[in-house]
């Protein structure tokens, strides 16, 4: 017989968080635990308001499939049930957790997985002033992969400050949906010239169209207007690249088949994430190999990860022990 726990955490950030939709000083993450016996695993989702979720709705989601859980509920019926979206990522990965502490396996061999490696990661710099940004690019300038996050007006200022800030970083933007067609041109040739090698979703989803209009010299990376396996048959043309999240996808079942059906389609994976703990992070770097970006640095943004937590040595992140998930 299994039972269903959740729980609404919260985390503060270390400092505050922001992109071009608004700040925040801490993360709230809701978590499922499945127990069997002397085994539980554990899922962890972070609600997000973009996609209309709030963290008591989604957790109520959760704690409304307790019965089905508790029947026998896997995760191909799972994907039946809920659609794609926060509550499920959480259920998906505590069922996947379980499953591979009950058949004493790695989730890796479960799925039919490579092992999870160890990778460079993005780190972060928050939308802030030109000033702000460059400061903070100088104060991360030894990582070797920066995610900058830009907001609109003043982008071609910020994106000079931060190569000014981290002259041998790595770049790749952000914009969160924040361009508009009149200054797409500008803000790209001002990317170009900073040397940035990825732009996620410039437009608001939906606006896309405006992309026909330009040949970008960057390869733009669909994050708001792609979401799960469902969706790849409608990503627009203009994106060579996917950010794949466990919160859009559903879990970790749908991500991976998004992963392949994008790769054979010749697209570029980027693995990201919401600003979460180690829990949500751990399943995600099961689609890290044949990535050609991993963008997993949640834990980094906060003033303190949950314990047992994922190793983060340099720019780089490492797999997950057997205490914390999978």
């Amino acid at each position: 017989m299994r039972s269903l726990e959740v729980d609404i955490e919260r985390f503060p950030i270390a400092g505050t968080f922001t992109i071009s939709r608004g700040s925040r000083t801490e993360a709230v993450v809701v978590t499922a635990a499945i127990r069997e016996g002397a085994h539980t695993g554990r899922g962890e989702c972070v609600p997000y308001a973009r996609y209309g979720e709030t963290v008591e709705g989604v957790a109520e989601t959760i704690r409304g499939m307790a019965d089905r859980i508790a029947a026998g509920l896997d995760r191909q019926a799972l994907r039946q049930m809920l659609p794609g979206g926060a509550a499920r990522n959480a259920l998906d990965c505590a069922l996947v957790d379980l499953e591979s502490k009950l058949a004493g396996k790695p989730a890796h061999l479960l799925l039919g997985c490579s092992p999870p490696g160890r990778h460079v990661t993005c780190y972060t710099l928050s939308l802030g002033t030109p000033e702000s940004m460059e400061e903070a690019a100088r104060a991360a300038n030894g990582r070797a992969l920066l995610k900058v996050k830009l907001g609109g007006e003043g982008d071609v200022a910020r994106i000079a400050a931060v190569r000014r800030g981290a002259p041998k970083s790595r770049l790749v933007v952000d914009a969160n949906e924040a361009w508009r067609a009149e200054t797409l041109r500008a803000n790209l040739d001002a990317c170009a010239a900073a040397g940035v090698e990825l732009i996620e979703q410039p437009l608001p989803a939906g606006q896309d169209e405006a992309l026909s209009c330009i040949v970008s010299p960057i390869p733009l990376c669909a994050d708001e207007s792609m979401h799960d396996s469902k969706s790849l048959a409608h990503l627009p043309p203009w994106y060579s690249a996917i950010n794949i999240k466990l919160d859009k996808t559903g879990g970790l079942t749908d991500a991976l088949e998004l992963r392949a059906a994008a790769l054979a389609k010749g697209l570029k994976i980027m693995v990201g994430c919401m600003v979460g703990t180690s829990l949500a992070m751990a399943p995600a770097l099961l689609l890290a190999e044949g990535a050609s970006f991993v963008d997993l640095d949640g834990p980094l943004l906060l003033a303190k990860d949950r314990d047992p937590a994922l190793s983060y040595p340099e720019s780089f992140v490492e797999p997950a022990g057997p205490g914390l998930w999978g």
